[in-house]
């Protein structure tokens, strides 16, 4: 990216705007499609789905759960009913292959806020950022848990934020628009991806999930990478890019393996090159193979 450039203006020129938004595109009609779902009941009769994003009913047959939920139901001394327990392992063995965090970017509504946030920060060129350590959340994850177990209760999904969005969106914004806004100023002037890169709870249980996820964004084309940093300036956690760029010379294969990869798409979309495509965590075996006869080769040599 040359200074004072955009990200993904070479990926434009090359792919047209649509091909370098074609992720981006895809996971707003996903993150759409499941909130009208779900809101399709209650405005408007039309009940494919009952419940909300914690525990739902689909076409009357399919249990959908939270497994946060349930584990903090768990913590708070109470044992699930049996639909939910079989809607918790569902939605467990899919961000098991898919990865943990594509709840994040392809589910959750408040992802489409703090979105908004980052682009507001690169079109205003807001550069200052507070430093939030990355595991913040996982004391918050610990700490919701906690409340939960001294408590009795889920106590959490009171102010969730995705669960408030869903609330305000049935029942009437009220105070969910204050937590709405609230997380939208945090990303735009207070720290990039604050939220949702250091702060959200639910990420950082999603993101554990994640650390065993099938599917996976890969550097497979590495050799053609100019240096760019249009996918680091690009990700929202650009943190998990730089081993996949960066590993050869160590063996590393080039498939983003971090739990916090959101799988987004976005390093995809705008590399003008076409760097990175999604492939299975197993693609990384071959070419550590490949790494390691070289690397005899050349000690024999």
């Amino acid at each position: 990216m040359e200074p004072g450039g955009r990200p993904g203006a070479e990926a434009i020129a090359q792919k047209g705007w649509l091909g370098a938004h074609r992720y981006l595109i895809l996971r707003r009609i996903s993150q759409l499609a499941i909130l009208g779902l779900f809101l399709a009941g209650p405005l408007f009769g039309i009940w494919l789905v009952k419940g909300n994003m914690s525990s739902s009913l689909t076409l009357d047959v399919l249990p959908l759960s939270d497994p946060l939920v349930l584990l903090q139901v768990f913590a708070a001394g109470h044992v699930p009913e049996t639909a939910a327990l079989l809607g918790g392992l569902i939605v467990l063995g899919f961000y098991l292959i898919v990865g943990g965090r594509v709840f994040c970017s392809w589910v959750c509504p408040v992802n489409i806020v703090t979105d908004v946030a980052e682009w507001l920060r690169r079109r205003l060129g807001i550069k200052g950022s507070a430093h939030f350590s990355d595991k913040t959340r996982y004391w918050l994850l610990g700490a919701i848990l906690l409340v939960a177990a001294v408590t009795g209760s889920v106590a959490w999904e009171l102010i969730n934020p995705v669960s408030m969005v869903y609330r305000g969106l049935v029942f009437g914004m009220g105070l969910a628009w204050g937590i709405v806004a609230a997380v939208f100023l945090l990303d735009l002037f207070v720290g990039r991806r604050a939220w949702c890169g250091r702060l959200c709870p639910v990420g950082a249980f999603y993101g554990m999930l994640g650390e065993a996820a099938v599917l996976r964004v890969s550097a497979v084309r590495r050799e053609q990478c100019d240096d760019c940093m249009d996918c680091f300036a690009i990700c929202p956690e650009h943190q998990v890019i730089k081993p996949a760029l960066k590993g050869a010379d160590k063996g590393i294969g080039p498939v983003i393996t971090s739990g916090h990869c959101t799988n987004c798409g976005r390093c995809i979309d705008v590399c003008g090159r076409d760097v990175f495509a999604f492939t299975t965590r197993f693609s990384n075996n071959s070419r550590q193979a490949v790494s390691g006869v070289n690397h005899k080769s050349e000690v024999s040599s």
